[in-house]
């Protein structure tokens, strides 16, 4: 532990912002890992088939009874459009589509600018060393190589700590854009599919 509180202290007041994008990279991982499990734990399919059957034989209200309160996205967006198919099916699943795929994008724009950031603090830190370290030689020469050492070590541990972070969030933040895409193509698919299903139910009604 004071080794590593000794390498954050010698890389200099850009740690600190550093150190910020960290814990700021981890809360949003853990949340949207979080937000993911619970998704994955909201299988609907029974449900979703019952709803398809059901508005293909054109009995909405028997399907919106089937209503329940921990919801997938996918059922989420059927159940939205059975209760607003008087403003059109296929515009009433967009909107609510849309809507999800907000929230399953929350905290990636946070991800995506500390991928940005994180390296050019880090190289920020290494010119702030270099200089140091020209500072030093133009006023005692080469009487002081270990002050000179200290400023070069500040300028590679604040480019090491920066490109790590930006390495380390790089890879869920792949995977967070992979699940909100296979998500919303999954939503798209069985969108749909169920604009199908409820003409083929307007159709039977008539």
């Amino acid at each position: 532990m004071n080794a590593i509180i000794d390498v954050f202290s010698k890389g200099g007041p850009l740690m600190w912002p550093l150190l910020l994008c960290s814990l700021c990279s981890l809360t949003v991982i853990i949340e949207r890992v979080i937000f993911w499990l619970r998704e994955s734990k909201k299988g609907n399919g029974d449900l979703v088939r019952t709803l398809f059957r059901l508005t293909q034989e054109g009995k909405l209200n028997q399907a919106l009874k089937l209503f329940q309160e921990k919801l997938d996205m996918v059922t989420d967006v059927i159940f939205y459009a059975l209760r607003h198919h008087h403003d059109g099916i296929k515009e009433s699943m967009e909107l609510k589509a849309v809507q999800l795929i907000s929230g399953m994008k929350r905290g990636l724009r946070v991800l995506e600018t500390i991928i940005a950031v994180a390296p050019l603090l880090g190289i920020l830190g290494t010119v702030v060393g270099i200089i140091d370290s020209f500072n030093i030689l133009g006023l005692k020469g080469i009487t002081d190589p270990q002050g000179v050492v200290s400023g070069i070590a500040e300028a590679l541990i604040t480019t090491a700590f920066g490109l790590s972070i930006a390495i380390i969030t790089l890879v869920p933040y792949n995977f967070f854009i992979h699940l909100v895409q296979k998500k919303a193509q999954l939503i798209e698919q069985t969108g749909t599919r169920f604009e199908t299903a409820y003409k083929k139910g307007m159709g039977h009604e008539a």
